[in-house]
């Protein structure tokens, strides 16, 4: 962990209580995790992974939920998180306590080019952080830089991908625009398009960010939920739209965790 996540660790502790990580989502600061997963809206029952692991709900609460996921030998720490680049940074330093192996980030992505299908699984191969929050991990909120490129440790990212391989599955590596709404964000689609990025979500920069902080390796899984070149709506897709996410979400992702969370 670098000294900067310590600082901020530390500060935050002088105004609130220590042991954040077993108050918000009832992990266990003496338990060793062999994977943490950092999942806004997505719970290890939403991907239907109570049919062969063991899932506990450790604590609930009104926006996140805390779950520890057990398979094989393996202990997952898991925390629903609302979503947002904030969220994100919020939620994942106050697991900083926490001891664990890897970050694994799961979530939903939309594709600005036609050759993204509903339901592929893809990782990013470097991020545009289009909102503000990630300043906050800077030295001074005064050093902000716009539409910052933030790029994943690869070799961990390339580790993944063969794992994925290996398995039968495919996981693209594809860049991505981190937007800080999702309304808005149509409004404003063909300025987004003018960085000529692959797809669109909300956190995956400043989750790199954070990664580099902890010195822990990361990589993001996420599903391709709509894509605006080819007119498949997030909202309101077709049965056949359906079953093609349905299978990358509650198939393709869940298996993926838990070989992710197994590499040594």
């Amino acid at each position: 962990m670098k000294k900067k996540m310590l600082d901020i660790m530390n500060t935050f502790h002088q105004y609130n209580s220590d042991n954040m990580a077993y108050l918000a989502f009832g992990l266990d600061v003496k338990q060793h995790y062999d994977a943490l997963v950092v999942a806004p809206s997505y719970s290890p029952y939403k991907l239907k992974m109570d049919s062969y692991c063991k899932l506990t709900t450790l604590k609930e609460g009104a926006y996140i939920t805390g779950y520890l996921v057990e398979k094989d030998g393996l202990k997952i720490a898991w925390i629903k998180t609302a979503a947002s680049d904030s969220n994100l940074i919020d939620h994942v330093a106050i697991c900083a306590e926490l001891t664990f192996d890897k970050m694994i980030f799961i979530g939903a992505v939309g594709a600005l080019k036609p050759e993204f299908a509903l339901g592929d699984l893809c990782t990013p191969s470097f991020s545009i952080a289009g909102g503000f929050a990630h300043t906050y991990l800077k030295d001074s909120i005064k050093d902000f830089v716009p539409f910052e490129k933030v790029e994943p440790k690869m070799s961990f990212v390339d580790k993944v991908v063969d794992v994925a391989n290996e398995n039968g599955f495919e996981l693209k590596k594809a860049s991505v625009f981190c937007s800080p709404s999702i309304a808005t964000e149509y409004y404003h689609l063909d300025e987004i398009k003018e960085f000529d990025t692959d797809l669109i979500e909300m956190e995956t920069a400043s989750l790199y960010l954070m990664a580099d902080l902890l010195e822990i390796p990361t990589v993001a899984l996420l599903v391709v939920s709509d894509n605006s070149a080819t007119g498949a709506a997030l909202v309101g897709r077709t049965e056949a739209e359906e079953e093609k996410y349905d299978y990358g979400r509650n198939i393709v992702l869940p298996q993926m965790i838990l070989k992710v969370a197994a590499i040594k």
